[in-house]
């Protein structure tokens, strides 16, 4: 998997605001999170359909709808929400002879580990740790409204 690194750390941007802030009982607007992020809701709209599509995220409609997890935080890892973002490029035909194919060759091999350990490193961690890690450093939740009653 080559990640594409802006896509990427932008799924994991979402999926960690509708973590933080909604988790798998409320929602979060797509409105209220392209300000969060400080990114247009045209652009996140692309990436919240294709995060839904593969049922990371559920998509509420309705006068209180939005997006809430589609699976608990502790089940979600980096490298999932990584994945969904990853681009395949076709394989080409190879043009190459001779030294420059054994050097590309060589580059190739040195690419693919990287990118191996980085997808192993990214499986390490759950959007539930990057939750924990966000209340650690203090940011603030936001309060559940108060149930109120009028008769």
């Amino acid at each position: 998997m080559l990640i594409r690194r802006e896509r990427a750390l932008t799924a994991i941007e979402i999926m960690l605001d509708v973590a933080f802030h909604a988790g798998r009982a409320g929602t979060v607007s797509a409105a209220d999170l392209a300000e969060r992020l400080g990114q247009a809701r045209r652009g996140l709209e692309p990436l919240l359909q294709i995060l839904a599509r593969t049922g990371m995220l559920d998509s509420i409609r309705g006068p209180r709808g939005g997006y809430r997890l589609g699976r608990p935080a502790r089940d979600i890892t980096l490298a999932e929400i990584a994945a969904t973002m990853t681009e395949v490029a076709g394989a080409g035909p190879d043009v190459k002879t001779g030294s420059a194919a054994s050097l590309a060759a060589i580059a190739d091999a040195a690419w693919m580990a990287a990118d191996q350990a980085a997808v192993e490193a990214l499986r390490a961690v759950t959007l539930e740790d990057l939750v924990r890690q966000a209340v650690a450093a203090g940011l603030p939740r936001p309060v559940p409204e108060p149930v109120s009653y009028a008769i």
